[in-house]
């Protein structure tokens, strides 16, 4: 019998724990509640815990009987700043806060899957750390605090997984190298001269400079990088002006660079310094340019997830292991993967039938509950065979 056999029995449990959590959400750095929740859970199974590593991340540490790696299981317990708009019972209580990416059931995945390790702990072959994660979604994240703390001493090997609302329920998906893309930010002050809208040539047209910028910026992919590459420039902020007969003084605008790779962001970067200064020649204007530096690429090792890929499709209960999409969204996991092994995938959640369907950071997010069982599944076949990681 497999120990991924047993999570059936705690799917009730499961559930409970993932609609406590999202009716009872937290935002990132502020997830004291969440972290104490987890922190209590994990105590009441004899799990050693050790709290407050980099901010409000946590983790139980589970040693087995025999030599062997150890591996660190990592969930995200964060939520957003969205308002919940689902009509239903265990909707968030919190006004404006809203687990809407998957955080509750990754952390109760993580749970159910520390508490059937536990009963298992003199068969483990090596150690287990269960992560709990703060402040994912938010620069600079919690997984730079946390490995600076420590929780990658003596780690051999790190493992995690994000549900998909786009991945049907019953699937898990893995892929190697690139699955998660470099995101930053853009912050832009164009400074112009303002004026009535009668006399613009007495004014420096904030607005008009403004245009051209972002009309510029989006030759940048189209014509800087090679086509065989991957990159994106996105504006998704522009203010400015006050009244329909006032030429603007000043706009702001605010977006996102995101790729694959170091130095397609750095040619994207060049540019976009390079055009901004030449909008404050042509327009007389001033641009106060500033680039913020967010996760870099999270990039799946390939030994790990082809091992895991295998592991997972011998595994009871898993409909189907499927090819996971790449995304340009951001996953500060990817810090856990530059400093060790392994790999991070997904975990299917979709079912239209139940409107569980909405994509990920949607006021109406949901998911199919009965996915979530797989996490804990995939987790425990890991653990079951993670003595075969050293000649995978």
């Amino acid at each position: 019998m497999q120990w991924a056999d047993e999570v059936i029995q705690y799917k009730e449990e499961l559930i409970d724990i993932r609609r406590y959590l999202h009716m009872n959400p937290e935002l990132s750095f502020h997830e004291s509640n969440t972290a104490a929740f987890i922190a209590d859970y994990l105590k009441k199974l004899d799990i050693p815990v050790t709290t407050n590593v980099g901010g409000h991340g946590l983790f139980g540490k589970i040693s087995g009987n025999a030599e062997g790696p150890t591996v660190l299981l990592r969930a995200d317990i964060d939520a957003l700043s969205i308002q919940d708009q689902k009509d239903v019972p265990y909707r968030s209580s919190v006004q404006g806060v809203m687990h809407a990416c998957g955080h509750d059931g990754h952390t109760a995945m993580l749970l159910i899957t520390a508490k059937i390790l536990k009963k298992h702990e003199s068969e483990i072959k090596g150690n287990v750390i269960v992560c709990f994660q703060h402040a994912e979604e938010v620069l600079p994240g919690g997984a730079i605090s946390m490995i600076e703390a420590g929780v990658l001493t003596d780690v051999d090997y790190v493992f995690g997984a994000h549900t998909s609302s786009a991945m049907d329920t019953g699937n898990v998906g893995f892929i190697t190298g690139p699955a998660y893309g470099i995101a930053d930010d853009i912050n832009i002050t164009v400074q112009g001269k303002g004026g009535h809208g009668a006399t613009p040539h007495v004014t420096h047209d904030a607005i008009i400079a403004t245009s051209h910028l972002i009309s510029q910026f989006q030759t940048i992919v189209s014509r800087n990088v090679d086509p065989i590459e991957t990159g994106v420039v996105t504006i998704g902020e522009f203010k400015g002006g006050d009244a329909f007969n006032v030429i603007a003084d000043s706009v702001k605008l605010t977006g996102t660079v995101r790729s694959y790779k170091e130095d397609i962001k750095a040619i994207i970067i060049e540019r976009l310094k390079e055009i901004s200064k030449g909008i404050e020649q042509s327009f007389n204007v001033h641009v106060d340019f500033k680039y913020t530096h967010g996760y870099p690429a999270l990039i799946n090792s390939e030994r790990e997830t082809l091992w895991l890929q295998s592991v997972a499709e011998e595994t009871n209960g898993i409909k189907n292991v499927v090819k996971m999409n790449r995304t340009l969204g951001g996953e500060d996991f990817a810090y856990f993967l530059q400093n060790r092994p392994g790999t991070y995938f997904n975990i299917g959640v979709k079912n239209s039938a139940i409107q569980a369907d909405f994509p990920h950071h949607h006021p109406k997010f949901d998911m199919d509950e009965h996915g979530l069982l797989n996490g804990p599944r995939v987790f425990l076949s890991l653990v079951e065979r993670m003595d075969e990681l050293k000649n995978a």
